[in-house]
């Protein structure tokens, strides 16, 4: 009897395994915050400043959604432009998975990129803003909230336009993500 248990369980090991082989996006962060090659910073959503900000009330709506920002880029530089290509491989595998949808792909002069979200389409509770740049490396920013609405994503991106906010607070990763 025990050797039957002691193989039921061996079993159901090598089964979960198999099942949480892709790792998360969190996972990803976590697993990277220490690494050289990154730059890691979390940041409340109140750093945007947006209190002295003239908006609408649709987009005042989409700023109270926001929780916290969590960044995460690959500096790249000649020495570790191997390591580039294998994590970008591995962003790109975990961002194919059937829980991310899509909303936008960008492509500018700059680099590409894709804005992907997690949960249901009129209460998103994730977004995902990936960008690539072939001489820079590539930025991921998760964008954590509660019951986001996709529309008010456009409504956010214009606030922070109106705003005054230049990147303060976030060191390294807001020089990064400035050019």
């Amino acid at each position: 009897m025990k050797h039957l248990i002691k193989s039921i369980m061996a079993i159901g090991s090598l089964f979960l395994a198999s099942c949480a082989s892709q790792p998360t996006l969190q996972e990803y962060y976590v697993d990277n915050s220490e690494n050289p090659n990154f730059l890691s910073i979390d940041v409340p959503a109140s750093i945007l400043k947006m209190d002295e900000v003239e908006l609408t009330p649709t987009q005042k709506e989409a700023i109270e959604s926001l929780r916290k920002f969590n960044l995460l880029a690959f500096k790249k530089n000649e020495d570790n432009v191997a390591e580039y290509e294998i994590e970008k491989k591995k962003v790109s595998q975990i961002l194919k998975g059937d829980d991310f949808v899509e909303l936008m792909k960008i492509n500018s002069k700059y680099g590409k990129g894709v804005i992907k979200y997690l949960g249901d389409e009129d209460a998103i509770d994730e977004v995902i803003i990936y960008g690539d740049s072939k001489d820079k490396g590539f930025a991921l920013v998760r964008v954590l909230g509660k019951d986001m609405n996709p529309a008010h994503i456009i409504q956010l991106m214009q606030a922070i336009q109106k705003s005054d906010y230049k990147g303060e607070g976030l060191g390294e990763i807001g020089d990064f993500l400035k050019g």
